[in-house]
């Protein structure tokens, strides 16, 4: 219940972020400037939210992410009042470090499931609820922009947004950190270079990363794509969000299922392919249809990616070395996503649309080269597990 609440913050800033910065900014090339600036607030909060949930548990580490994402909503709607790009930037980045600490509902989570079995159908049910963020993020965005008087609008869109922000930290009051046995947690925690080196974590960070960075990536450039440069009208571009977000997560319905018949590696495949998909449509005109369907697709492959790389992480970590290791693949995550969502407002600006979706295919082919190497580790694993046996 908490998470749509927090997450309804990121589509408020994908949605509307391009279109009021292109106008406030002093150069439409950083029009995207928020997006990335918030993305690197989240890179930048997994760290210390990772060290304080360590010493102060889940709840108090979810609880300073809330206060961070409740102080930037009232510092956007300023920032909107007298039209300050730079603070608005301010804001958009400490939305992202709020959105770090709100991470941590995602182990939390994980640490809930009594079997790793288990894990995959906890993330997905968790992941479901960002349907509910993919309807309330733009349309707060929508129904607030001439709430408050503001030279170009939307600062009452924050306001919506503090409201909701205010009623995930009443949810959280019910809220109780996950314990785990003690039999498990103890252990000797290995150094990082040690864990990162191995192929299991190499396989989730780049399935996790890869996915995340290319989603961010298109979707960052398409509202200023539909509206700024095609022309399509505001609630087309609300729509094809709303579409791309829900579908992020609706798939969470079914995963359970696809990971039972498919197991990782054929989700992982599906994520790859969707995304191939996803290039030969956007490459083939500017309609609406084609956003919409492109960006549909693309919500769909990253939630099969996600889901993935998310399920092998914890294989490649003891319970004593969690903390460090969540922390090291969240930043490297987000990392990579904010390099890609502010590579795309520059690219978008001087080369156009078509070149935006032309540099995602390498890194697509990428994505089908880890596939290859899980394959080898699975089968190898698998083989390794018979023979034992």
């Amino acid at each position: 219940m908490t998470q749509p609440l927090i997450m309804a913050a990121a589509p408020v800033i994908v949605f509307i972020g391009g279109i009021v910065s292109s106008q406030i900014a002093s150069t439409p090339t950083l029009a995207t400037l928020p997006l990335t600036l918030m993305i690197l607030g989240v890179a930048a909060g997994v760290v210390p939210a990772a060290m304080l949930a360590k010493k102060k548990g889940r709840k108090f580490a979810v609880y300073t992410g809330l206060s961070c994402a409740l102080t930037a909503a009232l510092i956007a709607i300023f920032a909107l009042k007298i039209a300050s790009f730079e603070l608005f930037v301010f804001a958009s980045l400490l939305i992202g470090v709020g959105g770090g600490f709100n991470q941590q509902l995602r182990f939390a989570a994980i640490e809930s499931s009594v079997n790793e079995e288990d894990i995959p159908k906890t993330l997905a049910i968790l992941m479901l609820s960002g349907v509910f963020a993919a309807f309330l993020g733009p349309e707060i965005a929508v129904v607030g922009k001439d709430l408050l008087v503001s030279p170009y609008g939307y600062a009452g869109s924050f306001l919506l947004l503090a409201m909701l922000v205010c009623g995930a930290m009443l949810v959280m009051l019910f809220f109780k950190n996950p314990t785990m046995k003690t039999a498990i947690v103890v252990g000797e925690a290995r150094d990082l270079t040690e864990i990162i080196k191995q192929p299991i974590f190499l396989i989730a960070l780049c399935t996790a990363a890869i996915g995340f960075a290319l989603m961010s990536y298109l979707m960052t450039a398409t509202p200023i794509s539909m509206h700024h440069m095609q022309g399509h009208s505001l609630q087309e571009t609300k729509w094809v969000i709303q579409t791309h977000t829900a579908a992020m997560y609706l798939p969470s319905l079914v995963a359970p299922w696809l990971i039972k018949q498919l197991k990782l590696k054929g989700l992982m495949l599906m994520g790859a392919l969707i995304y191939s998909a996803v290039a030969v449509i956007a490459l083939s005109g500017h309609e609406v249809m084609h956003y919409w369907w492109a960006l549909m697709l693309l919500g769909i492959g990253w939630n099969f990616l996600f889901l993935t790389g998310t399920s092998l992480l914890p294989q490649s970590y003891r319970a004593s070395e969690r903390h460090k290791v969540q922390a090291t693949n969240d930043f490297v995550l987000f990392g990579f996503q904010a390099m890609a969502s502010l590579l795309a407002g520059w690219i978008l600006f001087t080369a156009g649309w078509h070149w935006v979706v032309l540099i995602s295919l390498p890194f697509i082919l990428v994505l089908f080269t880890v596939f290859y190497f899980y394959h080898r580790h699975d089968t190898k694993r698998s083989l390794v597990a018979t023979n034992n046996n």
